[in-house]
């Protein structure tokens, strides 16, 4: 094990240790898709003789077709919404994978309205600009600094079962010792050195190299899934040689018994480590592969679409009719978005058809068995029924649960739901959940659990009451036993970090905290940005991932807002999402306290007791049970 150990000795009139462990740095496997960004940065125009670049959405075109003596935006609705937001980058710009610009480092967020009308427009004017959707980092923002410089905590990768080495992660826990290259050297050589975990938050952890003891001048943090880190004994049998970092080398005379006696009995990584890490980071979805998807522009039809790439599991589907593939969709592999070919029909739902009448070359359809199965249920006996009453996250505005209405029952337990007082006339805004989904709740279920119901939009008599409406609209409630009662052991605590999908714009991921734990619902925060663009979300849903995730499959992080970004929109999107937010939210709700008063006032329901923040396997205690 200790025949890699070279006793070889250094320069130490050389540069300080520090200032090498900065500038050596440890590099991600070959393989994986790590686009850097090159330090440009985009100006306006772009140089090209007789072309600009719009500022707002980053289309290119013929100048002298520009609005505005200045030229700097395609069009009257990218002036107005650059003026508003005051950014130098704009969302879509940065959808694009295009690099932001130094005082625009950080991706800013708009109201839904506002992102809606932003991407109408990239829509209409992107038709001559090919799309980059590689990943480049966001400089300035690093995890491990973050996590220490505010105690956090990460969630651990054992939660993410989708995720890379999410059910093989074993026994990975802080003392456990591995090979690193040593930052720490002058020789022109790599050489490697034996450090141990000291933290872990997801796939990153804290090292701290043998024989520093208590010293944490020289830790660091590496992705543990990286080329670079080894279980110990790897040098032995591949020739490296094993070098103790230079500001402890004379520390000790004989480095050989100091290992022995320190490694003695000390975990290290399997042997099969690595190959396991490149085994998990194999997806069965290929490029050309053709789907049925949700249509982002009427999500009560689905339309085929074409895996165009695929990054750690996650699709950017391309639909079928969009002839220069800018119409896009990004979802995992795994989301209940998206499904076989075939798949609306045998169930009834709605389709968009192609007018494509044949598969173009190269394209073929996924095969069925790729696609996550959901449960098999038994609609024989008591089942839901068209007008019942339910609970149901909005998937519009993914922080509220709202009063819904089942409007269709599809075959295999497929439901489609309306938000009431807020439903197109033709039905255009249903969307499917399956009955098992664990976005939607047997009435009842906010109260007793302490959450804001959404009230029907327009609906007057608030506080609202379950019992009230329900005999206002002569409807009955959708019984509870029919819905998914199962408490999965996730292991999610609050305050736990993660990085996780920005479902109202699903090319993003960002850095996330998880503020509030319902059973297995989760409240997933944005760092940086204010609570109204909180998500409810599964704490098994395919949208979540370990601190690292990003670095290690190579997609971009959004980092959290700074202060300042967060102080300069604050006013103005609070006014735009109140005014979205009307559209589906109704008035102001009633406060925790007032909810508290109703319990006590319901007679035609009892309410079974269940805490507000469940973070352990709980039973379905928390539903509401209808007296006879």
């Amino acid at each position: 094990m200790f025949d890699g150990y070279d006793s070889c000795s250094e320069d130490t009139s050389s540069s300080s240790s520090s200032d090498e462990s900065e500038e050596e740095v440890t590099p991600l496997p070959s393989s994986l898709p790590i686009i850097k960004n090159n330090g440009q940065v985009y100006t306006y125009p772009d140089g090209k003789s007789g072309m600009a670049t719009c500022e707002m959405c980053g289309m290119v075109g013929v100048r002298d077709a520009f609005y505005s003596k200045t030229k700097r935006f395609c069009s009257v609705s990218c002036s107005r919404s650059y003026s508003s937001n005051s950014k130098k980058a704009s969302i879509l710009a940065r959808l694009q994978g295009k690099p932001p610009t130094k005082k625009a480092k950080v991706l800013q967020k708009q109201p839904l309205v506002a992102k809606l009308a932003a991407y109408a427009q990239y829509q209409a004017t992107l038709q001559n600009q090919a799309k980059t959707k590689a990943a480049v980092p966001v400089e300035g923002f690093s995890w491990g600094n973050y996590i220490n410089s505010n105690s956090f905590t990460a969630a651990p990768v054992t939660c993410f079962k989708h995720a890379p080495m999410g059910t093989c992660w074993g026994d990975i826990a802080e003392g456990v010792r591995v090979e690193v290259p040593n930052t720490d050297c002058s020789l022109p050589t790599k050489v490697f050195w034996i450090a141990g975990i000291v933290k872990l938050a997801g796939y990153n952890a804290l090292l701290r190299y043998e024989g520093f003891e208590n010293d944490s001048s020289l830790d660091f943090w590496c992705n543990v899934c990286g080329s670079d880190i080894h279980p110990v004994g790897w040098c032995a049998t591949s020739g490296k040689p094993l070098v103790p970092p230079r500001t402890i080398q004379h520390k000790y005379t004989n480095w050989k018994a100091f290992l022995v006696k320190r490694l003695t009995g000390a975990k290290t990584l399997p042997p099969d480590f690595s190959q396991k890490v490149s085994e998990s980071m194999q997806y069965p979805f290929k490029t050309s592969m053709r789907v049925e998807v949700v249509d982002k522009t009427h999500l009560c039809r689905t339309r085929v679409a074409v895996v165009e790439s695929v990054i750690g599991g996650r699709l950017r589907l391309v639909y079928e009719e969009s002839e220069d593939k800018t119409d896009d969709f990004w979802c995992h592999m795994y989301s209940p978005l998206i499904h076989h070919i075939g798949w609306s029909r045998s169930i009834g739902h709605r389709f968009k058809r192609s007018d494509i009448t044949k598969k173009q070359d190269g394209h073929f359809d996924a095969p069925p068995h790729l696609f996550m199965k959901v449960k098999e249920v038994d609609a024989a006996g008591e089942w839901f029924k068209e007008g019942m009453k339910l609970e149901a996250i909005d998937p519009l505005n993914l922080s509220a649960i709202c009063v819904a209405t089942i409007r269709k029952v599809l075959a295999d337990g497929y439901l489609m739901i309306g938000i009431d007082g807020s439903e197109a006339a033709d039905g255009s805004d249903w969307f499917c959940y399956h009955a098992t989904s664990p976005s939607i709740f047997p009435v009842g279920f906010c109260e007793i659990n302490m959450i804001e119901l959404t009230p029907p939009r327009g609906y007057a008599k608030l506080p609202f009451k379950w019992f009230d409406y329900l005999r206002e609209t002569d409807s009955i409630a959708a019984p509870v036993k029919l819905f998914n009662k199962e408490v999965p052991n996730h292991g999610f605590h609050v305050g736990m970090k993660l990085e996780a999908v920005d479902l109202m714009e699903p090319r993003l991921v960002c850095v996330a905290t998880v503020t509030r734990i319902i059973h297995r619902l989760l409240r997933i925060h944005f760092d940086g940005w204010e609570d109204e663009y909180d998500q409810w979300v599964d704490c098994e849903s395919p949208d979540l991932y370990p601190v690292g995730w990003c670095q290690l499959t190579g997609y971009q992080l959004q980092p959290p807002a700074p202060q300042s970004s967060r102080d300069s929109q604050s006013s103005s999107s609070k006014q735009k999402k109140k005014a979205k937010s009307q559209q589906y939210k109704g008035h102001k709700k009633m406060t925790s306290l007032q909810l508290k008063e109703e319990l006590l006032d319901g007679e035609e329901y009892s309410f079974l007791q269940g805490a507000s923040d469940q973070e352990s396997n709980g039973s379905a205690s928390y539903y509401i049970k209808q007296e006879p």
